[in-house]
């Protein structure tokens, strides 16, 4: 599924566009507070901690498993991405998900009369102490991608969208962005459908039962692949493959191969055996051995069980 990293220049709003736009997706924020406090303090000390938070180069430090912190962060950047989309506020998730298919990288910056004016009248402050703060934000951001990954934060490439918010405001860019995301989710969808019948076409089976069996998989609105594994099933003294065993279909929302057969009893029995000590060999693997008249009776059986799980 569709997540977007979000990079921000400070006095930007893109912290506020990013809250909205998580609340109009429906998705998590995942933010440096959120990161530091769920993944770090497990493995780093109260020193370490207030060191992480005051000098990018120390996510470079190996904490106690001789792993650095910043691998630490990445790695459960990277396990809550696989659970769930979400949308990443800075860390460097443009970078760590640089070219993921499913992720969106948006920047949001305004002009420096623009940033200083919102700091000015956000935190109260003089126009030279605005200017200072702003210069050590930036440089902060900076730093840290460079220190961390060798990048320039600046370097649009990095993104697939550059919002300034000199003329947009917090709703219409958060509206935008929203749009964009879905539309952007719909389309990779389309993709995918295209892809797989495109593949499915590609196919070249070897016996007509087999596409028989796969156009009634079709009908039913079963997902399928075509051998997608061999299991080797006998070895030789020196542990060279003999003989290996490759069923002809997977259903993968049943994880459940398929191996068909003709009514020849020499193969019947040949293929029983392999199926035997397939499941000996690798216990848990669920397959069963199809005759042809059996098809529709199998099929029967998978679609009222995809019922039952709906």
């Amino acid at each position: 599924m569709l997540f977007i990293t979000v990079s921000r220049q400070t006095g930007s709003l893109g912290k506020e566009i990013t809250e909205r736009l998580a609340e109009l997706l429906n998705l998590p924020i995942l933010t440096r507070e959120l990161v530091m406090s769920k993944y770090l303090p497990r493995i780093a000390s109260k020193h370490e901690l207030h060191m992480l938070s005051e000098s990018p180069s120390f996510f470079l430090t190996p904490a106690q498993d001789g792993i650095p912190f910043a691998q630490h962060i990445e790695r459960g950047m990277r396990e809550y991405i696989a659970r769930r989309p979400a949308v990443i506020l800075g860390l460097g998730g443009q970078i760590i998900f640089a070219g993921h298919p499913d992720a969106l990288h948006i920047k949001i910056i305004a002009s420096p009369e623009v940033r200083l004016q919102r700091i000015m009248q956000q935190y109260s402050l003089e126009s030279k102490d605005a200017e200072r703060f702003l210069e050590l934000t930036d440089r902060k951001h900076k730093k840290y991608i460079s220190t961390l990954y060798n990048r320039d934060w600046s370097d649009p490439t990095l993104y697939h969208l550059i919002i300034n918010t000199d003329y947009i405001g917090v709703e219409e860019a958060a509206a935008f962005l929203c749009n964009m995301a879905r539309n952007r989710e719909t389309l990779q969808t389309k993709q995918q459908i295209v892809a797989e019948v495109e593949g499915k076409r590609s196919v070249v089976f070897k016996h007509p039962s087999e596409e028989e069996f796969a156009r009634i998989l079709d009908m039913n609105h079963i997902e399928w692949q075509y051998e997608p594994r061999t299991f080797p099933i006998k070895t030789d003294a020196e542990g060279n493959i003999t003989q290996a065993f490759s069923p002809d279909f997977y259903l993968p929302k049943f994880d459940t191969f398929i191996e068909l057969t003709t009514m020849n009893q020499k193969y019947v029995a040949e293929k029983k055996k392999k199926v035997q000590l397939l499941k000996k060999l690798y216990p848990g693997t669920n397959i069963n051995i199809v005759f042809k008249k059996d098809f529709n009776t199998l099929v029967k059986r998978f679609t009222r069980k995809e019922d039952s799980e709906e």
